[in-house]
C-alpha cells in the first residue's frame, strides 16, 4: 500500500521562484522546517507510474525543495524520497481524490503548537507561519503562546485530558514542578480555568486587591516584587504578598505623618479597611468650622454648581469650583485639633479615608470645657455609656438569640441529653441548663417580622383527645413502639425549647459545638429594630455597613432622610440580594451584622 517516490533535482536548475504560487513557497519552507506531516497518495496506472490524487500540492513543494535545495537528498532523504500510499484501486483513489477536496481536516491543536513552535524557533515570523499554514495570524499568535508550555501539558492536550482553554491557564505558571502537579490533579476532569490558575498562583494577589492599589503596581515592582501576566486576559499575578503588605504598611506610616503635620493631637493608621462601630461608638465627632461666602461667591458656587452637574467645566472652571467648594465646606480650627484627633484606613478601593475630628472619652470633658464639643446628652459619673437600646428591645433581641442558640442546638441530640444528664446528676449545683419546667422561656420577639424558628421548636406537643379517660398505659406503649429515634427526636425537641442558658462561659462553648448564629432565624427590618433606635444611631449604621466617610453623597444624602425613611432603606438594605451595590466585602458584612448588644 505504500511507494518510495524519489523526487531528484535538474542539474543545474534554477527555477523561477516568481513563477512559482506563494504559497507553495511557504509550504516548501514549512516542509523543510518540519517535515512532512501527511503523506501524499497516489494510484499507479497499467504501465506502472504512480499519479498523485491526494496532495498535489504537497507533491508540488516537495519538487520545488529539491530544485531549490540539491543537498537535501543527503540530508533528509525522507523529504525527496516520500512514502506515497498507493490506492488498491481506481473507485478507491476517485474516492481519495474527492475527499481530499471536499473535506481538508484541520491540525489538533496541539499538532499546531507544536508545529508553530517549531518554525517559530527557525527564526520563521507570524505572517510566514500563518500562510504556510494558511491560518490567521492572530490565530498563529495564540498557539505560539502555548507553545513554551511543558510537553506534558501539551500531550494532554492532544490526548482529549485537557481542554484548549485549560491549556491556556497554564501559562500563568513559572513553576514547572507545580505545573505538572496540578496538571495531574485536572486530567480528565472539567476544572474551570479560574480554578486551575489559582492553583497555579496560591499565594499571589491580583490588581484588584485595595493594597495594589494603595502602593501602586510600579511601586512594588521597583522593590523588586515579581508580576506574572495572564497571556490571555488582562490579569496581572503579584507573587510576593509579603513585600506588598510591607510596602503598604510603609505607606500608611508615610500617610500618618503625613496627617499628623496638620497638628493633631493623635493620628493613628489602621490596616483594615474600615473602623468597626464598635470602635467609632467610644468617640465623639467634631465637624469643621463652615465657611461663609459672600453673596457674589454664593453666585458664583451655584454657577459652576450647574456646570458641573452639566459637566461643561473646563481646567479652569474646576479650579476655582474646588476653591469655593473647599471655602464652603470650612476647616478645622487649632482650638479642636488641640483635643481631637485622626483614624486613618485604606478603603476596598485602596484610597485613604482620613476620619478627622475625634475624640476620646478621656479628652471628652476637656473638650467640653473648651467648647469645641457639645456636652453630650449623656455623661455619666463613671463615664460608662448607657446603652442606646430601651428595655424592651433588650428583652426582644436577647428572646432572639435565645432562640439563635436553641435553633443551633435542634440538631445536637448527644449534646442535649448529655446536658439534661450532667444537670440531673447534680454537677451544676444549684445552676442550670434547661427550665425543666412546663413554662418554657420566651425565645421569640414581640415582633415577629425577620423572624423565624425551625418549625420544631414552635409546634405543639401531641394532646389527649380525652385527657380525663384515656389509657396511659396504652397510649405510653403506643409511643415506645414508635422507636428510640422517634424518641431521642422528641426528646430533644422538647428539651431544647427549655434551654435557657445564663451562665456566660458555658452558653460560649454550647454555641460554638451547636453553630449558633442570630442571622439564621433573625434579620433586622424596620419593625423589630430600625425605626426603634435613634436617629443618629441609623446614620452611624449606614455608614459603618457601606465602609463610607462621612463626607461621601451616600452618607450626606441618608442622613438628610426621615427617621422612617432611614429605617425603610436599612431594611431594603438586608433585604436585598444585591446589597444595594455593596462591594463583596461589605456584602459579607450586612449578611452577618448584628447589634452591638450581643457583643
Amino acid at each position: 500500500m505504500s511507494n518510495v517516490t524519489a523526487i531528484r533535482a535538474t542539474e543545474n536548475a534554477t527555477p523561477d521562484t516568481e513563477a512559482v504560487p506563494m504559497a507553495d513557497l511557504y509550504l516548501s519552507d514549512s516542509i523543510r522546517l518540519l517535515g512532512l506531516i501527511q503523506n501524499p497518495a497516489g494510484f499507479r496506472d497499467a504501465e506502472g507510474r504512480v499519479g498523485i490524487v491526494a496532495g498535489g500540492r504537497r507533491f508540488r513543494a516537495l519538487q520545488l525543495l529539491a530544485e531549490t535545495h540539491p543537498h537535501l537528498a543527503s540530508e533528509r532523504p525522507e523529504i525527496v524520497a516520500p512514502h506515497v500510499r498507493i490506492a488498491p484501486d481506481e473507485g478507491t483513489a476517485r474516492a481519495w481524490a474527492s475527499a481530499e477536496n471536499a473535506a481538508r481536516q484541520d491540525l489538533h491543536p496541539a499538532d499546531e503548537i507544536r508545529a508553530y513552535g517549531k518554525m517559530a524557533a527557525t527564526g520563521a515570523p507570524v505572517p510566514t507561519i500563518a500562510s504556510a499554514f494558511g491560518q490567521t495570524e492572530a490565530h498563529v499568535r495564540r498557539r505560539l503562546a502555548l507553545a513554551n508550555l511543558p510537553a506534558p501539558v501539551i500531550d494532554a492536550l492532544r490526548a482529549g485530558e485537557i481542554s484548549i482553554g485549560a491549556a491556556a491557564a497554564f501559562t500563568v505558571s513559572e513553576d514547572e514542578a507545580l505545573t505538572l502537579h496540578v496538571l495531574e490533579g485536572i486530567r480528565g476532569r472539567s476544572v474551570s480555568e479560574h480554578r486551575i490558575k489559582q492553583e497555579l498562583q496560591p499565594q499571589s494577589l491580583r490588581l484588584t486587591d485595595r493594597r495594589v492599589s494603595f502602593v501602586g503596581l510600579t511601586g512594588y515592582e521597583q522593590a523588586g516584587g515579581k508580576i506574572t501576566r495572564d497571556l490571555f486576559s488582562e490579569d496581572v499575578f503579584l507573587a510576593d504578598p509579603a513585600l506588598l503588605n510591607d510596602l503598604f504598611v510603609a505607606e500608611l506610616a508615610k500617610a500618618g505623618a503625613s496627617i499628623e503635620a496638620e497638628g493633631w493631637k493623635w493620628v493613628e493608621v489602621i490596616e483594615d479597611s474600615y473602623v468597626g462601630w464598635e470602635r467609632m461608638d467610644k468617640l465623639d465627632r467634631l465637624y469643621k468650622v463652615e465657611g461663609d461666602l459672600t453673596e457674589d461667591e454664593m453666585a458664583r458656587y451655584d454657577e459652576l454648581t450647574d456646570a458641573a452637574e452639566a459637566e461643561a467645566l473646563d481646567e479652569d472652571g474646576e479650579a476655582e469650583f474646588e476653591t469655593l467648594t473647599a471655602k464652603l465646606d470650612g476647616h478645622y480650627t487649632d482650638e479642636q485639633k488641640a483635643h481631637s484627633g485622626v483614624i486613618a484606613y485604606v478603603d476596598n478601593r485602596g484610597a485613604l479615608q482620613p476620619m478627622r475630628g475625634l475624640v476620646t472619652r478621656a479628652d471628652r470633658a476637656a473638650a467640653v470645657e473648651a467648647g469645641v464639643l457639645p456636652k453630650p446628652y449623656r455623661m455619666e459619673q463613671d463615664d460608662a455609656p448607657k446603652s442606646p437600646y430601651s428595655a424592651k428591645l433588650q428583652d426582644d433581641l436577647n428572646a432572639a438569640a435565645l432562640g439563635a442558640r436553641q435553633n443551633a442546638a435542634v440538631d445536637h441530640a448527644d449534646l442535649i441529653l448529655d446536658l439534661l444528664a450532667w444537670q440531673l446528676s447534680g454537677g451544676m449545683g444549684y445552676r442550670r441548663a434547661f427550665e425543666v419546667r412546663a413554662d418554657a422561656p420566651r425565645n421569640a420577639p414581640e415582633t415577629e417580622t425577620g423572624f423565624a424558628l425551625d418549625e420544631r421548636l414552635t409546634k405543639e406537643g401531641t394532646s389527649l383527645r380525652d385527657p380525663w379517660g384515656s389509657d396511659l398505659a396504652k397510649g405510653f406503649r403506643a409511643f415506645r413502639k414508635k422507636g428510640r429515634e422517634h424518641r431521642d427526636a422528641e426528646l430533644t425537641r422538647h428539651l431544647t425549647r427549655l434551654l435557657d442558658v445564663s451562665d456566660a462561659g458555658l452558653a460560649k462553648l454550647i454555641d460554638k459545638e451547636a453553630g449558633t448564629s442570630l442571622r439564621v432565624v433573625w434579620t433586622p427590618t424596620a419593625e423589630n429594630l430600625f425605626k426603634r433606635m435613634k436617629g443618629d444611631w441609623l446614620d452611624a449604621l449606614w455608614i459603618d455597613l457601606l465602609e463610607l466617610s462621612p463626607e461621601h453623597p451616600k452618607a450626606t444624602a441618608f442622613a438628610k432622610l426621615k427617621k422612617g425613611e432611614k429605617a425603610d432603606r436599612l431594611e431594603a438594605l438586608f433585604a436585598d440580594p444585591n446589597r444595594n451595590g455593596a462591594n463583596f466585602t461589605q456584602a459579607e458584612k450586612i449578611a452577618a451584622w448584628v447589634p452591638d448588644h450581643f457583643a
